[in-house]
């Protein structure tokens, strides 16, 4: 990353009101908590626009940039907004309302909103992680093991999210999708109804996950479905005209989280801490929660299997499946999908 890039590029693009953010989390004036690390790639002072990013309370690259303050470091003379939002719908809602540039969403909220009736312009960009043990089928009763023990059984998910994409793919490989009860329920409100004994399992996330597993266990996990053809992922979504304005943008936001999936690759206990000190847990429970994720550094991301190709396909079969849910009106032509991978900072950051 040894070209820059200039503030003109920016013009028109990255002076919206972030309103609409704030409306769905809140706007973090503080940014940056951790110590300062160096900037990966040459230090770009003509940027001196508003560079407008939302995140999720998920522990990967995103917390580590955002607690090292790297973007800011590296764009010194830029404003970098980071704005917290609770779930990737609300993400998909200011893309819509062009108050966000770029944000963190989940594979199925991304479908969700490259297909009808949304149809929004959005390239996914990066991603941030493999969904693997992180989410995952818990059950309460210790004599069903299998998936297949399921029978009958009334199981919680958040509808149209990543959980319920692994759970469906779970079901149908085993042949019991028909043959179970689902509930729509919030991870909050499974949580409640496993303490009230109103459900028998739930496909979920943490933290909840972690309180359902003090008195249940794990029968599969997302890690599974991915092996068996059906993978989910935490992805980087932005806006595509943005991204058609901005590609030294890209590629400097993507330098960045390229070095924060190094770190946690490499070191692990050093991410940790970043990641810790913006969720505000215990550096052990971060530790425990990152080994269930998968992190791609921007050389395998680039290639065939990951946004240089498969994501495209992967976003569609989402679609697929949102369809068949009733969660979108129709799924958009395979070109809409594919169109929507954009490789080219990863490629450039990873020739580097």
């Amino acid at each position: 990353m040894k070209r820059v890039f200039t503030a003109l590029a920016m013009a028109g693009l990255l002076t919206a009101s972030l309103s609409a953010c704030v409306q769905s989390g809140r706007t973090d004036q503080s940014r940056a908590t951790g110590d300062k690390v160096a900037c990966p790639v040459e230090v770009d002072e003509s940027l001196t626009g508003t560079v407008r990013l939302g995140y999720q309370d998920i522990p990967n690259g995103d917390l580590v940039v955002k607690d090292a303050g790297l973007l800011e470091t590296c764009l010194p003379k830029a404003t970098i907004t980071w704005s917290k939002f609770a779930s990737g719908a609300t993400v998909i809602q200011a893309f819509g309302s062009n108050s966000l540039d770029l944000g963190l969403l989940g594979s199925a909220d991304a479908a969700r909103a490259l297909s009808a009736p949304l149809n929004i312009g959005m390239k996914a960009v990066w991603i941030h992680d493999v969904i693997g043990a992180a989410e995952s089928l818990v059950v309460k009763d210790a004599a069903i093991t299998t998936v297949a023990g399921l029978r009958g059984k009334k199981i919680a998910v958040p509808f149209a999210s990543t959980s319920h994409y692994s759970l469906l793919a779970a079901l149908t490989a085993t042949g019991i999708e028909r043959e179970v009860t689902l509930v729509n329920m919030q991870p909050d409100a499974i949580a409640a109804a496993w303490r009230g004994g109103d459900i028998d399992a739930a496909f979920v996330w943490e933290p909840t996950l972690s309180e359902l597993l003090r008195n249940g266990h794990v029968v599969t996990t997302a890690a599974d479905t991915a092996k068996a053809g059906k993978p989910t992922y935490d992805l980087e979504g932005a806006r595509a005209d943005f991204v058609t304005a901005n590609p030294r943008v890209l590629e400097a936001w993507t330098a960045a989280q390229n070095w924060a999936i190094n770190l946690i690759n490499s070191s692990p206990d050093s991410a940790a801490t970043h990641i810790a000190a913006q969720l505000g847990v215990p550096v052990t429970d971060v530790r425990k929660q990152l080994s269930e994720y998968g992190y791609l550094d921007a050389g395998t991301q680039a290639g065939a299997a990951y946004l240089g190709g498969q994501l495209g396909t992967d976003l569609e079969s989402a679609a697929d499946f949102l369809l068949s849910q009733g969660e979108i009106q129709g799924v958009a032509a395979p070109q809409a999908y594919a169109g929507s991978v954009y490789a080219n900072a990863a490629a450039t950051v990873s020739a580097k």
